[in-house]
């Protein structure tokens, strides 16, 4: 073919495409149909919530018994059957711990009255915070959920399942506010024990999901808002299954 009439037959296809895709593709993004599949392919995606892996398995909640804020022992084992999420903290903590405590108040509050759903949250200076002082705390942040149990014992127990059991960080640093460091982060476990998350957009489990948002690290409300919102929705998920 002459290159003079395939030129004009190539300017002919894109003059075309043109006036019939162009302005369907300026409809499309003007009235946000683009995005809202895309946020529906996410959301599909996410639908069911992945396994944290070690070595190839599933990896699941380590055994531990310890005394609540009523003096009553709490094992894993009384967790079996149950969502529940896992955090480590301290009373005394002058930083990240009342955010992450108001935080799970409110998911508390969206799980209320459930049975099947709870939380276990360790305290990592338990020499310091005794039944006695875990159900004064539980007293001031309104903790009313039965299943909500607030936890202390042996001390080399505690940091052996925070780093070891669920690769949570928390250490006793004296430099620092309260004198000890710990990641501010929430694991969630399902009824069978096993350690669940959502699947980011490549694939891969997010693992934890952020309890306190800092503004040393850009921290606004929104951006906190959200993180809990995506906890509390996959705790719904699992409660589902």
């Amino acid at each position: 073919m002459n290159k003079k009439y395939t030129y004009v037959w190539v300017s002919l296809i894109v003059l075309i495409f043109g006036i019939i895709v162009i302005p369907r593709i300026v409809e499309r993004l003007s009235s946000n149909t683009v995005v809202e599949n895309d946020r529906l392919n996410v959301s599909v995606q996410n639908e069911k919530l992945g396994y944290i892996l070690l070595d190839g398995k599933k990896r699941k909640v380590p055994s531990f018994e310890f005394i609540n804020q009523d003096s009553v022992v709490v094992s894993d084992k009384d967790y079996l059957g149950k969502v529940y999420v896992v955090d480590f903290f301290f009373t005394r903590c002058p930083s990240i711990c009342p955010v992450m405590t108001t935080n799970l108040v409110n998911v508390q509050r969206q799980f209320k009255g459930n049975e099947n759903f709870g939380i276990a949250s360790f305290s990592i200076t338990p020499d310091f915070d005794t039944p006695q002082v875990l159900r004064a705390y539980a007293e001031k942040y309104k903790i009313q959920n039965s299943g909500w149990n607030l936890l202390t014992g042996d001390k080399d127990s505690v940091y052996q399942l925070a780093n070891a059991g669920f690769n949570i960080f928390a250490a006793e640093m004296p430099d620092v506010p309260g004198g000890f460091e710990h990641s501010g982060l929430f694991a969630l476990v399902d009824k069978e024990g096993f350690l669940r998350s959502r699947i980011d957009e490549f694939g891969n489990p997010i693992v934890y999901y952020r309890g306190a948002i800092l503004e040393r690290e850009g921290a606004n409300n929104q951006g906190e808002t959200e993180e809990i919102g995506i906890l509390k929705s996959d705790i719904q998920k699992l409660l589902n299954e």
